[in-house]
């Protein structure tokens, strides 16, 4: 690549995401890190994710981070705008992903022209690295859920039928129901097509794998994965993005800070989960009966158009008065959970969002929905910053466990444990800093130097 030539010590770097928010917020933040270190950054994505991101990247990376519009072909109910998991209607996922893999071409095309030293991939595109590869570029995974979360999958693809060797993680029968349940409606053979596609992406990384993750708490997953495969864990820190001061202009934050100090809960499911009409009434009759204040910003698909009075309990609005900021869309997470009146976290465990809990010391009450979420919420539990709102046997929330696990997390005597828990991962993580980075830029200078030695120096 001519360009990085002019300076032996810049490296350039392909950054290729998956379409979900929580892949390509991540990507970013380690994008922002890496070109502190000498490396240029191209982040690839489609144009409706881009648009959000650069919102996002201050003046002070316009030089050294750039972004690559990746265009899927419009398919059938997939117009431009939701070439993005964010608020995508599930039964479309699958169309977005046949969209993505149409797009190998194109994508390939982006590597040989642009020739970086590097490509940064995520765990959905086998024929991404296999491209790299073709043109002699290393590729890396960057794994942006949990090591516990890669180990369990591991041991499931490596030695099926045995019992995942940590008993402390573990899917409830509940949760074992559902997924079979929506695996009941997907063919066989997709189902195992996935499973290589993923097992491939962690096969195909060049020597190490990266995973948004830090070896205090996730140090013998670490080690596990590596025991499986062979591959050197690389942790990366928690990678959370940092407020901006847009965000702190809110009516919210005025709101909020009003409220005493951690009296006030901050609600979320994530960008890609869509609670149940029973799964919100019981949450929402929780939240009233609590004692506590709390923001619930509500999400729906792309396309509905529901007021909250529909789905609510009736007279909710009336009942919880200014003791709850309740609203259709998206609010500013970070900035809301860095705040000194929040006291706690509704959260489904999303590893992001789990991410910056420990970061700015908040505990978390937990309510996992799917996928990984679940596995987050049992490592979460046993790291000491969170309890779990459990569901009964037929995998139903009831508003007085949802009243119960809020209070006792955020003004009960019984959770202090918890709180002090929250309070002493924030202060590791700060004390910490960015050691992790140091550590992923020297493995990957390793990587482009190894390739590199039989033709031009890359530093």
């Amino acid at each position: 690549m001519n360009g990085f030539m002019d300076n032996q010590k810049q490296l350039g770097v392909l950054m290729f995401p998956w379409l979900g928010y929580g892949h390509i917020s991540p990507f970013l933040e380690l994008a922002k890190k890496l070109s502190q270190r000498n490396f240029t950054i191209y982040l690839c994505s489609t144009p409706v994710n881009l648009i959000s991101v650069k919102k996002k990247l201050s003046e002070e990376f316009s030089s050294s981070i750039q972004f690559l519009e990746l265009h899927l072909k419009t398919l059938p109910n997939l117009p431009p705008c939701h070439h993005t998991t964010n608020g995508l209607p599930p039964h479309l996922m699958n169309t977005l992903r046949e969209a993505f893999d149409l797009a190998s071409p194109d994508f390939t095309l982006i590597l040989k022209t642009l020739k970086p030293d590097l490509l940064i991939y995520d765990f959905l595109q086998p024929w991404a690295p296999k491209a790299a590869a073709e043109l002699k570029i290393p590729a890396v995974e960057f794994i942006t859920s949990s090591s516990t979360m890669t180990a369990y999958m591991l041991h499931d693809f490596n030695k099926p039928g045995i019992k995942f060797p940590f008993s402390s993680i573990y899917y409830r029968d509940y949760e074992m129901s559902r997924i079979k349940k929506d695996e009941s409606s997907t063919p066989v053979e997709k189902l195992e097509e996935d499973k290589k596609r993923v097992r491939d992406c962690f096969y195909l990384s060049s020597d190490i794998v990266l995973i948004k993750s830090f070896k205090e708490i996730e140090g013998k997953y670490n080690d596990y994965i590596t025991k499986l495969t062979g591959k050197k864990v690389v942790p990366i820190g928690p990678l959370v993005q940092e407020p901006t001061l847009d965000d702190g202009e809110s009516e919210l934050i005025t709101w909020l800070n009003e409220k005493e100090e951690k009296s006030t809960i901050f609600v979320s499911f994530g960008s890609e989960y869509f609670l149940s009409k029973e799964d919100l009434l019981e949450i929402a009759y929780g939240l009233e009966n609590s004692k506590v204040n709390f923001i619930w910003p509500i999400r729906f698909q792309k396309g509905e158009d529901i007021e909250l009075e529909e789905v609510l309990p009736k007279g909710f609005f009336n009942r919880v008065g200014n003791r709850a900021k309740v609203f259709k869309g998206w609010a500013p997470q970070a900035k809301i959970l860095e705040h000194s009146s929040i006291g706690g976290f509704v959260s489904h465990c999303g590893w992001s969002s789990v991410m910056e809990s420990m970061k700015y010391g908040v505990s978390i009450i937990a309510m996992p929905m799917h996928i990984d979420q679940p596995v987050n919420s049992r490592l979460v539990e046993e790291v000491g910053i969170a309890v779990e709102v459990v569901r009964d046997s037929n995998g139903k929330l009831h508003r007085e466990e949802v009243a119960a696990i809020i209070n006792q997390v955020v003004v009960d005597k019984e959770g202090e444990f918890v709180r002090q828990k929250a309070k002493d991962m924030k202060e590791m993580l700060r004390s910490k800093g960015d050691e992790e980075i140091e550590e992923v830029a020297k493995e990957l200078k390793k990587l482009c130097a190894k390739k590199t030695h039989s033709s031009i120096q890359c530093f």
